[in-house]
């Protein structure tokens, strides 16, 4: 993966391409990391697959975390893979709550990387998060008729309990 002057770099040439694009970057326990601007997430991501040298062509992982009570609220984390340099990019869009009943949306990423496929609808089960153009947002996990984003940090703790007999029937 870059090294810290290295992701600087990196991101000189993507605002050269992509003006404004890029809002930070952090390199942390030796990760490199670009907060992007949600509106320009594809830009980012397509200029980081196709442009000739970089050839980040995998997205290994796609998810969401949830920041309560900092704002913006969430954050849309892809994690990029370059197979020929064996090298890991993470790129984070951060998303505002707009409150009430509606939802934080962002672009979806499944034309430029397939394998986002799965996991955006998992990120719309669990977080509420809206992929614009998702060839299939429904719930994944989760019945369709489930209330609620059962990951967020508001989500009332509770519930049926549940008794594991199998364990104190074999052990007890």
């Amino acid at each position: 993966m870059p090294d810290a002057p290295g992701l600087e770099l990196l991101r000189g040439e993507i605002d050269r391409d992509v003006p404004g694009a890029v809002l930070a970057t952090s390199y942390e326990r030796e990760r490199a990391a670009f907060v992007v601007d949600p509106d320009r997430i594809l830009d980012v991501l397509a200029w980081l697959r196709d442009e000739p040298g970089q050839g980040y062509r995998f997205l290994s992982s796609l998810h969401v975390a949830d920041y309560l009570p900092s704002e913006p609220r969430f954050g849309v984390h892809y994690e990029l893979i370059n197979r020929e340099r064996v090298e890991r990019l993470r790129v984070k869009a951060m998303l505002a709550d707009p409150g009430e009943d509606a939802l934080p949306e962002i672009d979806s990423c499944v034309e430029l990387f397939p394998t986002a496929h799965a996991q955006e609808r998992e990120a719309f089960d669990f977080f509420g998060i809206v992929f614009r153009n998702h060839p299939e947002l429904t719930r994944i996990l989760l019945p369709d008729d489930y209330v609620g984003w059962p990951q967020r940090r508001d989500f009332p703790v509770g519930g049926e309990p549940v008794t594991f007999t199998y364990s104190e029937k074999r052990y007890g």
